[in-house]
């Protein structure tokens, strides 16, 4: 194609939008109000399915097709020059128990759109182009979230991958990639890894369309901490226990809850946290609960300040405890760094995006990435498209096409020019 022509590509956003929509029936979920969401956890049955059917879509485009230790998937359009590192784009297919059908799929699709729309126009890349989806990425099964892009680039140990188990069924990862099939022959962490990643994605947040911006330019990725908390008391009657001699695990559960959001009110800035999972034993509504175990999500865009929430929250857990009489015990299940991304890779997004005609708005990302892995090995960015209403993690989770297509356009931009002509 000549330098005109290749300036006027574009994908298939028609293309993209029918192939979401199909990944999307896969674990579908109705809301009340007719949403159409997804329930695909890593590992499942539906996760199985859903990977067989991307497989399907890599391989019917001709890609070389691998899949690594930890179930992480490839799909590589091989370059002119094959001893070059590839570049990589990709996200994960995995949602959460009431996920959206954009969320990581669009990143994944939107790569597999990129690589099509070259195929279909007969353009060739100097270097190779890879498109992944990461296992586990939600951590809503398995903590850590981010868990196969972290064992890919040697962040966690295999076999400690491996022998994680589920929170709810007790299922263990190496036992169900067995069991779902993709327990793959490479190794992890990765024998070479590529030239450079960029990351599609939803915003997640209300921002982009808040200010009515249409493509989000990441500069990086907040850290994020995540702790489980089990407080244990004294289970006895709620109608015979007099207050003063109760020891309440409830309690403390629920004044750390009220303290993690005032908390963040006080340290303001980009400080974040919230309580998600809070499970009681007995869960009965006539016993004082004998234990509490609760979740902990704080993120701040600062490590030193992130630091300082973490302790801060000990040291409240603590003398809520010691006033109730309880115990205590704490588990990290994730705990990450602030993640800075690539600056010239940070400037190729915004350039190309631009070019394309697209406002731009540079931000950081409050949710956790593959990206940030990779942002370890090789030059890493993002592209952020928004989110309607800001939802996600939601039934509702939603992404106009036209805003689908802006963002692929600036992802198929970014990947011709690091991968060369």
């Amino acid at each position: 194609m000549s330098d005109r022509s290749l300036d006027d590509l574009r994908i298939d956003v028609g293309r993209l939008v029918a192939r979401i929509e199909e990944l999307g029936e896969i674990g579908r979920v109705l809301g009340p109000n007719g949403e159409r969401g997804c329930a695909r956890l890593a590992l499942t049955d539906a996760d199985r399915d859903g990977r067989d059917l991307v497989v399907s879509w890599m391989r019917d485009l001709g890609l070389d097709v691998a899949i690594d230790a930890i179930g992480n998937v490839f799909a590589t359009r091989p370059g002119r020059d094959s001893s070059l590192a590839p570049v990589m784009t990709g996200s994960h297919i995995d949602t959460v128990r009431t996920g959206g059908r954009f969320d990581g799929n669009l990143g994944v699709l939107g790569g597999l759109e990129v690589i099509e729309t070259l195929i279909r126009h007969d353009v060739e890349t100097e270097r190779g182009i890879a498109v992944a989806f990461f296992t586990d990425e939600e951590g809503a099964r398995f903590a850590p979230d981010m868990l196969g892009s972290l064992v890919h680039v040697g962040g966690l140990p295999l076999e400690e991958a491996l022998d994680i188990r589920a929170a709810d069924d007790g299922a263990r990862v190496g036992d169900e990639l067995q069991r779902i099939g993709y327990a793959g022959p490479l190794p992890c962490p990765a024998a070479a890894f590529p030239h450079a990643f960029v990351e599609l994605h939803i915003e997640q947040g209300p921002i982009l369309e808040d200010e009515g911006v249409q493509i989000g330019v990441v500069e990086g990725v907040q850290g994020i901490s995540w702790t489980e908390v089990t407080v244990t008391g004294q289970s006895a009657h709620a109608g015979t226990t007099p207050m003063r001699l109760r020891r309440d695990p409830g309690v403390v559960a629920a004044r750390l809850t009220a303290f993690v959001r005032d908390l963040t009110r006080e340290l303001g800035g980009d400080q974040v946290g919230t309580v998600g999972r809070m499970e009681f034993h007995p869960n009965l509504v006539n016993v004082v609960p004998a234990s509490v175990t609760f979740t902990v999500d704080v993120r701040n865009t600062d490590e030193a300040t992130l630091r300082v929430a973490e302790q801060r929250v000990h040291a409240e857990l603590q003398r809520l405890v010691e006033e109730e009489g309880c115990g205590a015990t704490t588990r990290t299940l994730a705990r990450f760094e602030p993640v800075e991304f690539d600056p010239a890779m940070i400037d190729l997004v915004e350039s190309t995006a631009q070019r394309l005609g697209c406002s731009t708005r540079r931000m950081p990302s409050g949710a956790g990435h593959d990206a940030q892995m990779l942002a370890r090995v090789c030059p890493t960015s993002m592209i952020f498209v928004p989110s309607a209403n800001g939802l996600s993690h939601n039934l509702a989770e939603h992404t106009d096409a036209a805003d689908l297509e802006r963002g692929a356009n600036t992802l198929l931009h970014v990947l011709i020019e690091r991968a060369g002509l």
